[in-house]
């Protein structure tokens, strides 16, 4: 499914908004629920969906830079600053996920299970309606990230999902807390940091991988090679390279012909070869064709 750029601005804005206000209420809820709650593991939760504001906005600020057009110092475009945006979303959670689990584990190495506060009732409920509104904002993210094909979206996505991991423990920690057990509130917010900073490796090797003009995988470029070789007028196919280039394809082969046609229709040969492959493979930016003599 191809989107006119009006579409996808349409899509990136709405996403954007619901992904800011929704994190903004419900951080601001469940910073109310610890505190009066008396749970730390909530406290924690807390902080988490507060960094998924900025997060979302730098989501949107990198996907909306990447769309420009391409210009003099840029010709290759700017796609690649969704992936800078990406490298920020994932060093911004291995921050919360190393922040939320150095409390944790001081609170539970101190040991004083006589002076951890056992939680209220309020920080259950916040857990539980944390689990859900995040569940539903990672699917509803998810979503517009593959429509878009938007790896900043889909890391704003998986930062949704961890809230909802970091509120299952929360879940666990104060509903233990609060049935005699106060040392698994704070070993809650341990745990969900393992989970934080996992979602965070996987989106910084993402990123990364997309900003070292990383082939498209093997499997990618046999499908490529065969659909070239079906194209009327194409003898054989000699190579296929593939790069990602943020959230794009740039395609360089070499195809054989006849040696004694026209430049011209070698040239038209050549031209189909490139109007095919970027009609039939979406997310290719441009395929530059060499042309050889069978």
């Amino acid at each position: 499914m191809t989107l006119s750029s009006q579409a996808e601005q349409q899509i990136v804005n709405r996403v954007s908004f619901v992904g800011i206000a929704g994190n903004i209420i419900l951080s601001a809820f469940k910073f109310f629920a610890g505190i009066f709650g008396h749970s730390g593991a909530m406290v924690s939760d807390a902080v988490h969906s507060l960094s998924d504001v900025f997060a979302t906005f730098v989501a949107w600020l990198g996907v909306r830079m990447s769309a420009k057009a391409a210009d003099k110092e840029h010709p290759y475009g700017h796609e690649r600053l969704e992936c800078v945006a990406a490298l920020i979303l994932g060093t911004i959670l291995a921050l919360t996920g190393a922040f939320i689990g150095y409390e944790g584990v001081r609170k539970v190495l101190a040991g004083n299970d006589a002076d951890l506060a056992v939680p209220r009732a309020i920080a259950l409920w916040a857990a539980v309606i944390s689990i859900i509104v995040k569940e539903a904002m990672y699917w509803y993210t998810r979503y517009y990230a593959k429509l878009l094909n938007s790896s900043a979206f889909m890391a704003d996505a998986w930062h949704h999902r961890s809230d909802a991991f970091s509120s299952v423990g929360s879940l666990a920690g104060v509903g233990g807390a609060m049935l005699g057990f106060p040392v698994l509130d704070p070993l809650a917010s341990a745990v969900i940091a393992l989970c934080i900073l996992k979602v965070s490796y996987d989106i910084l090797k993402d990123a990364v991988s997309k900003m070292l003009d990383t082939s498209c995988g093997e499997e990618y470029e046999r499908n490529l090679r065969h659909f070239i070789a079906q194209i009327s007028g194409v003898v054989r196919v000699n190579s296929v390279q593939t790069r990602q280039f943020g959230n794009k394809i740039y395609i360089d082969a070499e195809i054989a012909v006849d040696g004694n046609l026209s430049l011209t229709r070698a040239h038209d040969i050549a031209s189909l070869v490139h109007d095919e492959v970027e009609k039939r493979f979406e997310n290719v930016k441009h395929i530059m064709i060499h042309v050889e003599p069978a």
